[in-house]
């Protein structure tokens, strides 16, 4: 049996998820994709981050078919229209000259962060240290960057909603309280659920010890979703590398997978570290929108970002590999 997303978001959400695994089947993920939205930053060997470069510096592929970019940003800065000879203008009403736009051109300044807390049982000893981590990376985001604050443990809960009032969100983290099992997955494809309905660049940091002893979702599966919506999953584990061999392998493939980063931070000066480099990551990305050329492939599309004007191939580009459009059920 294949599910549709929007069907599988509302099984999650009242529970005929549970029903279908207990049936034997295994829900397929499918995404119907009008606009490709794709986060990037571009680094040197160094690993310094390269700023400053337009979208004439680019060409996206996918399949190994050229795009046409819609509109490009740097960091928190508002989206401007890429016009056909890679020269860009101001959106108009959020059009480009000859050409479709964005919606909601403002959605997509800054970026939309949710922040997925655990809670359970397993962070009990490191909890207050924790949320100061959460909160000094939440103080220190761009005011451009709206946040929201999820925790989870057997259950997910909204503890702020996305907001550009970061104060808001921090109170929000404060009434936190630790719960008992953890739904590290459950709760991720119900975070997800909530960032797919927003538009513009998204991303989901999971700061988690790791193990998860209550879900009724495959990680692969959800990583999928993530993949397809374009949503970064960056992941924080209080745990070692080492320790749980299951949990770091799914959130090495996870970020891996989604244009994110992996990092494992025991201590409360690796966490605040960890944030800070997610951090930098917003700040020094590359947005950009394109709808897809067209593609008789219906299966995972891989996507390549080429520098333009890289003579030494000293560039590196960090994003998602790829997605799967939509397929006829």
């Amino acid at each position: 049996m294949i599910f549709t997303r929007r069907q599988l978001f509302g099984m999650a959400a009242g529970g005929a998820l549970l029903r279908a695994q207990e049936g034997g089947q295994r829900p397929v993920f499918r995404v119907k994709v009008d606009m490709v939205v794709l986060a990037f930053t571009v680094t040197d060997n160094r690993n310094h981050y390269i700023n400053g470069l337009k979208p004439s510096d680019f060409k996206i592929y996918e399949d190994g078919i050229l795009q046409k970019l819609n509109t490009f940003a740097e960091g928190g800065q508002a989206p401007v229209g890429v016009l056909p000879d890679g020269k860009v203008q101001p959106l108009v009403d959020g059009k480009v000259t000859g050409g479709p736009g964005l919606d909601r051109p403002d959605a997509f300044v800054g970026t939309n962060v949710f922040v997925l807390f655990d809670t359970s049982n397993f962070m009990y000893k490191g909890f207050v240290y924790a949320e100061d981590a959460i909160a000094d990376f939440v103080r220190g985001l761009d005011r451009a960057d709206s946040v929201a604050i999820y925790t989870f443990s057997r259950n997910l809960s909204r503890a702020a909603s996305l907001t550009r009032d970061h104060n808001d969100a921090i109170s929000g983290l404060r009434k936190s309280v630790a719960g008992d099992d953890t739904a590290l997955y459950n709760g991720l494809l119900l975070t997800l659920r909530d960032a797919a309905k927003v538009p513009g660049r998204k991303v989901v940091i999971v700061f988690s010890n790791g193990p998860d002893n209550a879900s009724m979702v495959a990680p692969d599966d959800v990583r999928a979703v993530a993949e397809d919506e374009g949503i970064s999953i960056y992941t924080i584990s209080t745990n070692e590398v080492n320790k749980d061999e299951i949990s770091s392998s799914v959130f090495k493939r996870m970020s891996q997978r989604t244009g994110g980063k992996a990092y494992w931070a025991r201590t409360w000066q690796k966490q605040v570290e960890a944030f800070e480099d997610i951090r930098e990551d917003l700040g020094n990305s590359y947005t950009v929108t394109y709808y897809p050329a067209p593609n008789p492939n219906d299966g995972f599309r891989k996507i390549a970002v080429e520098v333009v004007n890289d003579p030494g191939k000293k560039y590196r580009v960090h994003t998602r590999p790829g997605y799967r459009p939509s397929r006829t059920l």
